[in-house]
C-alpha cells in the first residue's frame, strides 16, 4: 500500500513524500541521513500519513499538497491533520448550553406563556 507522509523538523521545515514502504521505516531512513533531500534537517517527526489504493493516487495527492507551496492551504491541512484547533477548544467536560438570555427576553417569554 502506498502512503503519502509529511515530516516536520525542529526548525518548522516540512517535507512531503510518498512511499510504498512502511512509513515508520521510511522515517528511520530520513533520520539516518539516507535521503539526500532531508539529510540536513534532522531529526524529523511524522505529522501526517494518508493511505492510498495505488501509487498514482498518492502521487496526485503529493502534487496537490506541494502545489500549495507552504501557503495557507498547506498550513490549514497540517493543522487539521495534527488535530490543532487553534486554541478554540472547550474545557474538558464543558457543555455549551446556549446563550444566556437577557432579563428582558425572559420577561417576554413569561408574558407569552400566560
Amino acid at each position: 500500500m502506498p502512503y503519502l507522509y509529511v515530516l516536520r523538523n525542529k526548525n518548522k521545515k516540512y517535507y512531503t513524500g510518498i512511499t510504498g514502504l512502511d512509513v515508520k521505516k521510511r522515517l528511520e531512513r530520513h533520520n539516518r541521513g539516507d535521503v539526500y533531500s532531508t539529510k540536513f534537517g534532522r531529526p524529523w517527526e511524522l505529522i501526517v500519513v494518508e493511505k492510498f489504493i495505488n501509487m498514482r493516487d498518492a502521487r496526485d495527492r503529493e502534487r496537490q499538497i506541494k502545489s500549495w507551496k507552504g501557503g495557507n492551504a498547506f498550513k490549514k491541512f497540517v493543522s487539521k491533520a495534527a488535530g490543532s484547533s487553534n486554541g478554540r477548544t472547550t474545557a474538558l467536560g464543558a457543555v455549551y448550553l446556549g446563550s444566556n438570555p437577557s432579563p428582558a427576553a425572559l420577561e417576554k417569554n413569561k408574558e407569552k406563556q400566560i
